[in-house]
């Protein structure tokens, strides 16, 4: 749109100066833009007219903004297959990502009765929970839980504790493999927890992914729970 002299509006030049920017590689994928005072700086003009500008590549899909946080560049999502081996490490891997994880709490607690159920033991039985945030290329894309049976896995605290790999530590509990069994995946929103911990803001899109693996007896070893940022992951079902 242009203005009755025919002149290109500024929050319109502005968004055409940062849309070349990004074309230029300037600013890569979860890269955070200026801030709007710095922008309004650079372009001479006041923010609202900044953000009128930055809301236009919002709408493009080109930019991202979380709330207390600023503007970022929007990353492709990362594809993530689930089928019956789910392996983070080998997933982002082969998706061309870096992965990363970081250990939130390793605990030992009493499982509730949906837990009790999906991991076949009984409620209140005592198992490992491991919680944990996702990592792509830097950027956090998903914050988990997984849940052990301390009685079926003699060691896999400690295992946890010594590696951040769930497949290596089955390893070292004597779990050499492991697959699928089940899967379930839900549309849910951010709680504050997760909007912290996955740099978003509270109430926006997560996909919830509850799985279920089993040793080659067909056991339960582990039950997990995923929360997965919902414009930063495509979720594949395989299989």
């Amino acid at each position: 749109m242009r203005d009755n002299s025919g002149k290109t509006p500024i929050w319109q030049a502005i968004a055409d100066a940062l849309r070349s920017d990004l074309a230029d590689g300037k600013y890569a994928p979860g890269d955070k833009l200026p801030t709007e005072a710095g922008l309004a700086e650079r372009f001479g003009v006041n923010r609202h007219t900044v953000r009128h500008g930055i809301s236009a590549l919002v709408e493009e899909g080109l930019i991202r903004t979380r709330r207390g946080s600023g503007a970022f560049v929007a990353a492709t999502p990362t594809d993530y297959p689930i089928g019956q081996r789910v392996r983070f490490h080998e997933n982002l891997v082969a998706a061309g990502r870096r992965p990363d994880k970081r250990v939130l709490q390793v605990e030992e607690r009493s499982a509730t009765t949906g837990e009790a159920k999906a991991l076949q033991i009984a409620p209140g039985d005592p198992v490992c929970a491991y919680h944990g945030l996702s990592l792509a290329d830097g950027q956090p894309i998903a914050v988990f839980e997984s849940l052990f049976p301390l009685g079926r896995l003699t060691g896999i605290e400690e295992a946890l504790h010594q590696t951040s790999s769930v497949t290596e530590a089955l390893r070292l509990a004597g779990i050499s493999d492991y697959t699928r069994s089940s899967t379930r995946l839900t549309a849910v929103r951010a709680t504050a927890t997760h909007a912290l911990h996955l740099q978003l803001s509270e109430g926006d899109p997560l996909l919830k992914s509850s799985g279920v693996n089993v040793d080659q007896a067909g056991m339960p070893v582990e039950f997990g729970r995923t929360w997965f940022a919902g414009d930063r992951v495509t979720l594949t079902l395989e299989g």
